[in-house]
């Protein structure tokens, strides 16, 4: 055969290679269908996506909002913390000044706290022996009584001056308080006796009040007022346990905290409530002298003996008080004295 001669194909019918022709379409139709399905699915998935990011950033600012809202709260707290605890801060800051500036002896609260049974037995005997004394005075000659003036020109005659010869026995009475308070002090003792520690330097001022100053006059300052509270309380102590329910505590300071610091003290000392002050009550407290002047003459006339205690702030002395025979004026130190006029 030549190269160049081509053969000739059979012309007879292949059944077997025209099947595959004749399925091809249907293999076309097929993989539309997967394709078409293949993108449904692809969409669907794609919508699936896009809801479950939905999702997320939902969730997401959900718990930025619950995360904000919890550190708002977290400040909050944390605020009103710091507020509470600057609050306690200066509420310790002020009891550590009020214990820095009590009277003398307050540092020993807690050792008295713990004092034996039978150092409280020795402090209620004394208070027995002291009662027992008075019950005995009227089967001995009257005691001298303070007589209320009834003019002002004339006051030394009716003024108690413990250091006459007709006072001795009060005279006796007062030594013998002041030595107890010294020596035996009793911090739980009955009301209008003196319940702090009386140092020396007290028993000096009180002293010369009522035997040098006849128990009218002015002593020199403390240095501070809760000192002169208890130096005021003291003799107050001792006048009550004179005479009793007689005695009226008339106090005048210039201003409404100085008077609060008065009724705290003599509470402190003396052992009374707030039922104890008032204009007719045993103690009263005054801003202005008249006041105080015009609520003395008043108990003079209804039989009581009027105790005037007047602050170291006072620059002078009302000549109205200078009546009743019972004063006691607390002087400025030399220092304040050099720039405040004398006391008249």
């Amino acid at each position: 055969m030549n190269s160049d001669e081509l053969p000739i194909p059979d012309q007879t019918p292949d059944t077997g290679a025209v099947l595959p022709e004749l399925k091809l379409p249907d293999r076309i139709a097929d993989l539309t269908e997967q394709a078409q399905t293949l993108q449904r699915e692809i969409e669907s998935l794609a919508m699936i996506r896009d809801e479950l990011q939905a999702q997320v950033s939902q969730t997401q600012t959900a718990i930025g909002r619950v995360v904000q809202q919890n550190l708002s709260d977290l400040e909050q707290r944390r605020q009103t913390l710091q507020v509470s605890i600057e609050q306690l801060e200066r509420r310790q800051e002020r009891i550590r000044n009020e214990m820095k500036s009590s009277f003398a002896g307050s540092s020993q609260e807690i050792a008295i706290r713990v004092q034996s049974f039978k150092d409280y037995l020795v402090g209620s005997l004394q208070d027995l022996a002291i009662a027992a004394e008075q019950l005995e005075l009227p089967t001995v000659q009257p005691e001298p009584q303070p007589v209320p003036i009834q003019t002002a020109t004339e006051p030394e005659a009716v003024s108690p001056n413990f250091a006459e010869s007709a006072f001795q026995e009060e005279a006796r009475k007062i030594r013998s308080v002041i030595d107890q308070f010294r020596n035996q002090p009793d911090y739980y003792g009955p009301v209008w006796k003196l319940r702090r520690t009386f140092e020396p330097v007290h028993a000096e001022r009180v002293s010369n009040w009522f035997f040098k100053q006849g128990g009218r006059g002015a002593v020199r300052t403390m240095g501070s007022r809760l000192q002169n509270i208890l130096v005021a309380s003291a003799s107050t102590s001792i006048l009550y346990n004179l005479y009793r329910d007689r005695l009226r505590v008339l106090v005048l300071a210039n201003s409404p905290e100085r008077l609060g610091e008065w009724r705290r003290g003599l509470q402190d000392c003396l052992g009374v409530t707030r039922s104890d002050f008032g204009s007719d009550r045993a103690i009263s407290l005054f801003e202005a002298p008249e006041q105080l002047a015009l609520k003395a003459e008043r108990l003079d006339k209804d039989g009581f003996l009027p105790l005037l205690v007047v602050d170291e702030t006072e620059e002078v002395i009302h000549l109205a008080l200078l009546q009743f025979p019972l004063l006691l004026a607390f002087a400025p130190s030399p220092q304040q004295m050099i720039q405040q006029p004398p006391l008249y």
